[in-house]
């Protein structure tokens, strides 16, 4: 992929309207990383969190594959002005908030009718996540204070890892205790996540907006 680096570098596509920079290199080539590490993650939960029965790991699952969404949106927009930079950060902040409501309702049917998920299982994949999604974090560190693009895929990451956290706390609080609601628990937490992120990632966005007069 590195032979698209260049593209647009050379050839002067700059929007002379604001100051924009070039794509630092080496980013383009960590988003497909990450792309590619979160669609296998997202697979993996789904599988997971159905067959233990756990909403946090489906909860994961869904965070995964919005992030998925997320990095090849933003490899699709790298090349272009800050507006359509902008407007991806602003789709991509509503697929956030779209899936914390999701998650919540979820959770609310399971509280009803759930039964204690496998334990074991939510802590095997939890584990794996984490690793996948601290490996990532890792590559994204650097372009951390980007424009609402770059912080939006950031903040997703981070949030990742904070939530895969949360699903091995779930899994012991499952195991320690025979019952759901630590999963449960989990699961509204990380919705709440992905809602406050959205939300963030929204105003950002909406900022940069009114800047270009957008």
């Amino acid at each position: 992929m590195a032979g698209h680096d260049h593209h647009g570098h050379d050839h002067g596509h700059h929007h002379h309207d604001i100051p924009d920079g070039p794509v630092p290199p080496g980013y383009r080539r960590i988003l497909w990383i990450a792309l590619a590490v979160n669609a296998l993650m997202f697979l993996l939960e789904v599988g997971g969190g159905v067959s233990s029965g756990s909403v946090s790991l489906l909860a994961d699952a869904i965070d995964f594959f919005g992030d998925a969404v997320n990095y090849g949106l933003s490899l699709a927009v790298l090349a272009m002005g800050l507006v359509a930079r902008a407007r991806a950060a602003l789709f991509k902040a509503a697929t956030m908030i779209l899936f914390g409501v999701a998650v919540l309702a979820r959770a609310a049917w399971a509280a009803w009718n759930g039964e204690p998920p496998q334990a074991l299982t939510m802590g095997v994949i939890g584990t794996l996540a984490l690793l996948a999604n601290v490996g990532v974090a890792v590559l994204l560190y650097a372009y951390r204070e980007g424009d609402a693009n770059m912080r939006s895929v950031w903040l997703c990451t981070r949030n990742d890892a904070i939530g895969n956290v949360a699903v091995l706390v779930a899994a012991v609080g499952v195991f320690g205790s025979g019952t759901r609601w630590p999963d449960l628990l989990v699961a509204a937490a990380m919705a709440a996540l992905a809602l406050t992120a959205g939300l963030s990632v929204l105003r950002q966005a909406r900022r940069e907006l009114e800047k270009t007069g957008a």
